[in-house]
């Protein structure tokens, strides 16, 4: 630990929380951004109570760049739950040589009394988590991230965005409160209520569950009757708010949808995905086009049209997402464009060179350092 303990008092290391040096050591911001750029790999976060996960790499153990209270721990840390969807982040952020702590959510705990692990958070915990988990992560990562923020951390996608892309409600109310068109949608939170709310409503009509995720929890019917079975049996999506979304089914024309990809508020890239039928699983990253069992799906990148990119733009910006997508379908009805989508966890396309032509977990790494460089 020599090599760790010379760097911290170097930095003018101050005060241990539980398992993790935190204090003056970020004061001096080009020391901070010299250690992360020749600190390559996840560091390990150890705790004598709670334990954070990590994936520590054999050559910085060896060197003693394990985070400890007798060293400095890395500037950024990445709280995640999907174990596949961010590997091509982590091995982007190891080939740039930017030191970062991967933590684990699945057995999280924290005491109120410790700091954060680091001044930089990246939330990229997915609302798809309880598909995966025992028990849903949301509600405890929003109490997890205003935590660390409280304690002094930068947050990207903080706690006011996972309560955004927590809530399709809020989602849809927030981007019809912009002025930009959305689905014909109305709100319960009883199931016994759909039937009557949907008078006055077309068919065929969708019952979404308010926090979903990965195409979880939506459900098309044909009429009021197939509806009405569906409330009887109990089979009708459930949300873990019990806030469900009764929503126009929107036709799309050419069988596809619009995911744009934005960062830092801005532009980054666009992809056209194919649509249709009773699935609604539309994820473009890696992890979910290798899921047993699934269908592929098409999807090529495109340039939409200037007004789409703006608005996708102010979307981002009205919702304060550092990184995420807003989804759009054009209704082949009318030809209107209608948003219906806000998703802070981008986690990129398959194959982003043979479909973008570029990578943008290279942006992103980019957007990464620069708000390290930002640390005070």
């Amino acid at each position: 630990m020599r090599s760790g303990r010379l760097l911290w008092e170097a930095l003018g290391g101050s005060r241990c929380g539980p398992g993790v040096c935190f204090g003056k050591r970020w004061a001096d911001r080009d020391a901070v951004r010299a250690f992360a750029l020749g600190s390559a790999g996840r560091i390990a976060t150890q705790s004598p109570r709670l334990p954070v996960r990590a994936k520590p790499y054999a050559e910085l153990q060896s060197v003693g760049r394990v985070a400890s209270c007798t060293m400095m721990s890395a500037p950024l840390a990445i709280l995640y739950e999907h174990p596949q969807w961010f590997v091509p982040l982590f091995d982007t952020l190891d080939r740039r040589g930017i030191a970062y702590q991967a933590i684990s959510l699945t057995d999280h705990g924290f005491d109120l009394a410790d700091d954060p692990p680091a001044p930089l958070i990246f939330n990229r915990v997915a609302q798809s988590g309880f598909l995966r988990e025992t028990h849903h992560p949301i509600f405890y990562t929003a109490a997890l991230l205003d935590h660390w923020r409280r304690r002094g951390a930068r947050v990207l996608n903080g706690p006011e965005v996972l309560a955004i892309d927590s809530s399709k409600a809020r989602q849809l109310s927030l981007i019809a409160g912009l002025g930009f068109d959305v689905p014909e949608t109305r709100v319960v939170h009883r199931p016994q209520d759909l039937v009557r709310t949907a008078e006055g409503m077309s068919w065929p009509l969708l019952v979404k569950a308010n926090i979903g995720g990965s195409g979880a929890g939506i459900v098309r019917y044909s009429s009021a009757e197939e509806l009405a079975r569906s409330v009887a049996e109990g089979s009708v999506p459930d949300s873990i708010d019990k806030v469900l979304l009764l929503q126009d089914y929107v036709p799309p024309r050419g069988g596809t949808i619009v995911r744009i990809e934005t960062l830092g508020g801005k532009y980054l890239y666009a992809i056209e995905i194919e649509s249709g039928g009773d699935s609604f699983d539309l994820c473009p990253a890696d992890a979910c086009m290798i899921q047993p069992g699934r269908k592929a799906i098409a999807m090529r990148a495109i340039d939409p049209p200037a007004e789409l990119i703006a608005a996708a733009e102010q979307i981002a910006q009205a919702v304060g997402m550092d990184i995420g997508g807003v989804e759009v379908v054009i209704d082949d009805r009318n030809g209107a464009a209608r948003f219906y989508d806000i998703n802070a966890l981008s986690n990129f396309v398959a194959k982003p060179l043979d479909v973008l032509g570029w990578d943008p977990h290279e942006r992103l790494v980019d957007f990464l350092e620069a708000r390290i460089g930002e640390l005070t």
